[in-house]
């Protein structure tokens, strides 16, 4: 906006230049209550995850390697629809190979394919993928395999019991002004060649691993991934709830 001043000494007219200025404006939008109520609720859920986000973790992981074990508890005991519901809510996690398997409530707790061929209770000639779709789960004379692999309850026992190792030790690896010791990316790897090369080996038919070297491999993988990913976790969750 301009506006002209009076005639100066010269007799010419002058022209003085106003600047406008802009006030700021503030706008309120009506208040929602229930809008208020959730954000302030996700607010509290978050930052109590953000506190006891390991807890969490450990009771989902010993939920998760717990029921596979429920299964053959309930075929045992007679409740054969409850058990057969968690056989088939794990089958998309795990192959379930009877050979591959520990059994509960029989004379031995692993077999091999001619043993339970030999038995009649697996059909004689069937390769790995036939006896894959069969989700054979077991029966009362040699008793009834756990819901996941041996491999499975190796990884899935080793991140839990990591977890309780790294929920005890927390506290002692703090140190003022210094980020959390994690496990090296390379040893991290180093930790998975075994589990590559003996599931490996057996994947493509050169050999037949055994159960405690399922055991041994899958427990240093599980155990790596904590020892790997939960300082990092551990760090994110600091900043939430600081």
């Amino acid at each position: 906006m301009r506006a002209c001043g009076g005639v100066g000494v010269w007799g010419r007219e002058r022209r003085v230049a106003v600047r406008e200025e802009k006030l700021p404006v503030t706008v309120r939008l009506p208040a929602n209550p229930r809008l208020n109520r959730f954000a302030v609720t996700v607010d509290r859920l978050v930052a109590w995850l953000a506190r006891h986000w390991l807890a969490v973790f450990n009771v989902v992981v010993a939920l998760f390697i717990g029921l596979p074990f429920l299964a053959p508890l309930l075929m045992h005991a007679g409740a054969t629809g409850a058990g057969r519901l968690i056989y088939t809510l794990y089958s998309p996690t795990c192959h379930q190979l009877p050979e591959r398997s520990f059994f509960l409530f029989g004379p031995s707790g692993v077999y091999s394919v001619t043993e339970l061929e030999a038995l009649g209770l697996l059909p004689v000639g069937d390769n790995i993928f036939q006896r894959e779709v069969l989700r054979w789960i077991g029966a009362p004379e040699v008793g009834y395999k756990v819901a996941i692999c041996e491999r499975d309850v190796a990884i899935y026992g080793a991140i839990l019991l990591s977890g309780l190792i790294f929920a005890l030790l927390r506290g002692r690896l703090r140190r003022p002004g210094r980020p959390l010791p994690k496990l090296p990316i390379w040893l991290y790897g180093l930790l998975l060649v075994p589990l590559a090369v003996d599931g490996g080996t057996q994947l493509v038919g050169l050999r037949e691993s055994d159960w405690l070297l399922r055991l041994i491999t899958g427990g240093l993988f599980g155990a790596a991934t904590v020892w790997l990913a939960y300082p990092y976790v551990e760090e994110a969750m600091a900043e939430v709830h600081r």
